[in-house]
């Protein structure tokens, strides 16, 4: 059974029956009308939730509560549907989370707290039709919004968020299965498919559930660097992630592992950098190139000082900007899109017995900050690179990465260094033509309030 506070938490949240969506969310799933606009600031509403995913935590929303874009429901990705839904949203979803915020960039007067990590918003819905039925339970959008400029960015996925998509997809009646727990014991697990329409993507999320009928317990002894405490194991497979954004099977658009990028405009290629698209598109480059590895080792160097150096730094901190632009344009995307590609600085594994079993060290950028820990979406596909041969991520694991099947596949796992911590990420690689299969990894989440957000 599920403990108190876990029963205290969830009240409320799941519906009478898990065969079909509640028609009415938190008992208020009205569909947002014109004349909501006209209202006074104090009078305009819709009912959410505030949750926590991973390291990163926002809102999650039912889309019927948001306006309409003219194909609400569906799980295209195309750039027309993308585009509408960010215009339709707009008035809604950027005051709510208190941007746009020039001159403090801190969202005081929304529900984001002027990071990039906590001013994300996850949408979610039913599936379509039946034939979006028959391989989903739920569809969920995944928008960033700009803390400065209060822009909806709508081109990619959050791996943190969507760890708290499926439970609670779960607990609302959207669908997925209760399955046995992989640990045995007795113990139950929900299974949950959840359609990415960002990325236009598949993931499999398995969570604990307990109760009768099951519902999704939080509770449990596994944590995650950059979260205190301990929660329940959510495991999150992402189905054939790579080509998210360039449709590159093998996870390299420009079908070279490793390119050569431009430090500033106008000059020659010299920086080398591995261009991937592995559920989110990543710009990987060496801290040497950077020059952030003069006065110390490469395996001495301490991440949050290189943080700090990042940011204090506003020359380097154009050049890392320029590298990303500059890689977007590679790899055939906007270089104005800040969300992707993310641009990720990488360093061997730290010769201190504080980085014992760490294969590899990173320090990420997003949205033109630098991560306290990683993008989690960006440590997939870190960690799908370090197992693409001749990638620089490859190069800096090679010595320590020997855990491969020899079934046809290869399987391993490698362990990501961050400033927060560490994160493990596990790929299965087709070995016949290096088709990336799948991509595991591990998180916690819970829903933190549900109620109404002014805007």
């Amino acid at each position: 059974m599920a403990s108190p506070i876990a029963q205290r938490l969830f009240i409320g949240l799941r519906p009478l029956s898990r065969l079909a969506p509640s028609s009415s969310f938190l008992g208020r799933a009205n569909r947002y009308s014109s004349s909501s606009a006209r209202l006074p600031p104090h009078e305009r509403s819709f009912p959410a939730y505030f949750v926590r995913g991973g390291t990163s935590n926002g809102l999650v929303i039912r889309e019927d509560v948001l306006p309409s874009y003219g194909d609400a429901g569906s799980g295209a990705a195309d750039a027309a549907t993308i585009q509408a839904r960010a215009a339709a949203w707009t008035s809604v979803l950027v005051s709510a989370m208190g941007s746009p915020d020039p001159q403090h960039a801190r969202q005081l007067d929304g529900m984001g707290s002027g990071v990039s990590s906590t001013s994300k918003i996850c949408v979610i819905s039913p599936p379509a039709n039946e034939v979006e039925r028959a391989d989903r339970d739920v569809n969920f959008t995944f928008v960033q919004v700009g803390i400065r400029d209060g822009r909806l960015d709508l081109a990619g996925n959050c791996g943190n968020m969507i760890s708290a998509v499926g439970p609670l997809a779960f607990d609302l009646g959207f669908g997925g299965a209760t399955v046995d727990a992989e640990g045995g014991q007795g113990e139950k697990e929900g299974l949950v498919r959840i359609f990415n329409t960002n990325t236009k993507k598949l993931i499999l999320s398995r969570f604990r559930v307990a109760g009768d009928p099951p519902r999704f317990c939080p509770d449990g002894d596994y944590a995650i660097d950059g979260v205190p405490g301990t929660h329940s194991r959510i495991t999150m497979s992402f189905v054939r992630p790579a080509g998210a954004k360039t449709g590159a099977q093998n996870g390299l658009p420009t079908g070279s592992p490793v390119d050569l990028l431009s430090r500033r405009p106008g000059e020659g290629p010299s920086i080398p950098a591995s261009l991937v698209d592995v559920s989110n598109p990543g710009v990987f480059v060496l801290g040497s190139s950077l020059g952030l590895t003069k006065k110390q080792g490469a395996e001495d160097i301490n991440l949050q000082d290189v943080s700090k150096t990042i940011e204090t730094d506003t020359e380097l901190k154009a050049t890392v900007d320029h590298l990303r632009r500059e890689g977007a344009s590679r790899m055939g995307m906007d270089p104005d899109t800040e969300s992707v590609p993310k641009i990720v600085i990488l360093f061997p594994p730290s010769a201190g017995k504080e980085a014992d079993g760490v294969d590899i060290r990173c320090v990420a950028l997003s949205m033109g900050q630098v991560h306290k820990a990683v993008p989690l979406t960006l440590a997939l596909c870190l960690g799908a690179a370090a197992q693409i041969p001749g990638t620089l991520a490859a190069q800096l694991v090679a010595k320590g990465q020997s855990n491969k099947a020899s079934t046809g596949a290869s399987k391993g796992t490698v362990v990501i260094g961050h400033p927060s911590g560490r994160v493990d990420v596990g790929t299965t690689l087709d070995e016949a033509d290096g088709t990336v299969l799948s991509a595991e990894l591990h998180r916690t989440a819970r829903v933190m309030m549900e109620g109404k957000v002014f805007y």
